[in-house]
């Protein structure tokens, strides 16, 4: 007979149960397709996604040519981030629509490189764009690869009236895009003055914002940094929507401005569902998604039970809870949803709802005044 021990008291087991903290998931890492002939080719390969995070460093290795370095310096100006960079080769053919069209050909590739970047560099962008190359077609193209990463796009709206505006931003349906009228002015390498990306500075302080103040705030109305003038400025007033910004918000779209420093104006996407007209409202599903569905990983292949159910519900609500009392959402709650029949908990599936409200901007102030002589009582009542 071997000697084995008894036990002979008391033994404690950790159990793999109960309730977990759902971490709020980043979303400040940006994505960009772009062109450079000069850059170094070590650096930033043709056709391949390339993970940046020094930024200094991959803009003295970005060239002068084409935009890539353009871009890079707007999207430092918001300071250090992560991001993926594209460089996608120059157009080429006997003609400019030729030219025109291989061009557009490389870029929309470049965004399905941006596709791939989790598994070639291990980061998802969640802030896309590709400033200066953002013609309809590409803009089409992000409108399609935004919503399959869960990220934002931002891209030019082409057209130098507010007729033409609306006409092209009619062409969009995509709640996960926001076009941007106009261009901002920044300074090169070269000291020189040059037009700047409104995109790229779009993607650098969405990232900002994430990062620093929440995904409930919109891209309106915060001072851009590294920002010096706008190209061809459209008339502007804080008190009357009878400008050409006011037309140019109407057609849902976003314009720049000038006040305490240069500004994006307009919180408006592309969307055809009015639920989701406001950038917070498409970030905060975005975040909302990607925080539950990282955050319950470790619950799925456990055995199903009531008290599964019960903690994983629990987890999600207390989540909301704190996101709540951060001031990001205005309420959350998670639930049984219908559908949980015996035969399907039996197979294994479980339905959890949640419903949400999100944070609106403050975009319309109304303010009523009202001239009275009443106060002359009491300006005399205090003299006597």
């Amino acid at each position: 007979m071997a000697l084995t021990p008894r036990p002979h008291g008391v033994r404690i087991a950790e159990a793999a149960a109960g309730v977990l903290t759902l971490t709020v998931a980043a979303t400040s890492v940006w994505g960009i397709v772009a062109q450079a002939s000069d850059a170094v080719a070590a650096s930033f390969p043709l056709n391949t996604a390339v993970l940046v995070t020094d930024l200094p460093a991959a803009i003295e290795n970005a060239g002068e040519l084409g935009s890539l370095a353009t871009v890079l310096r707007a999207i430092s100006n918001t300071g250090r981030s992560i991001g993926v960079v594209v460089r996608v080769g120059e157009g080429t053919g006997d003609t400019p629509a030729e030219i025109a069209a291989d061009r557009d050909a490389k870029v929309i590739a470049g965004l399905q490189q941006l596709r791939l970047a989790e598994q070639v560099v291990g980061v998802r962008p969640r802030i896309i764009a590709c400033p200066g190359l953002d013609t309809q077609a590409v803009a089409t193209a992000l409108g399609v690869v935004a919503p399959q990463l869960n990220a934002f796009a931002y891209a030019a709206a082409i057209g130098d009236t507010p007729a033409e505006i609306k006409t092209y931003r009619d062409g969009f349906g995509v709640r996960e895009l926001m076009l941007i009228d106009r261009d901002f002015k920044a300074v090169d390498g070269e000291g020189d003055e040059i037009a700047s990306y409104a995109a790229a500075h779009a993607v650098g302080l969405r990232g900002w914002l994430d990062r620093e103040v929440g995904y409930h705030k919109t891209l309106s109305n915060v001072a851009v940094p590294g920002v010096v003038g706008i190209v061809s400025p459209r008339t502007w007033d804080f008190q009357s929507p009878d400008t050409e910004m006011g037309l140019i918000n109407g057609a849902d779209v976003t314009g720049l401005i000038r006040r305490n420093g240069y500004r994006f104006w307009g919180n408006r996407t592309c969307s055809d569902d009015p639920r989701f007209a406001f950038e917070s409202a498409v970030r905060t599903n975005q975040v909302l998604r990607d925080t539950i569905a990282d955050g319950v990983f470790p619950y799925v292949d456990r055995p199903l039970t009531a008290q599964l159910a019960a903690d994983i519900i629990e987890s999600i609500n207390a989540m909301f809870r704190r996101e709540k009392l951060a001031g990001r959402i205005i309420g959350a709650e998670a639930f049984l949803a219908p559908g949980n029949t015996a035969d399907q908990l039996a197979a294994g599936k479980l339905k959890i709802g949640y419903r949400y409200t999100p944070c609106a901007p403050l975009e319309d102030l109304g303010i009523t005044s009202e001239i009275t002589d009443e106060f002359y009582a009491d300006t005399f009542a205090l003299a006597a």
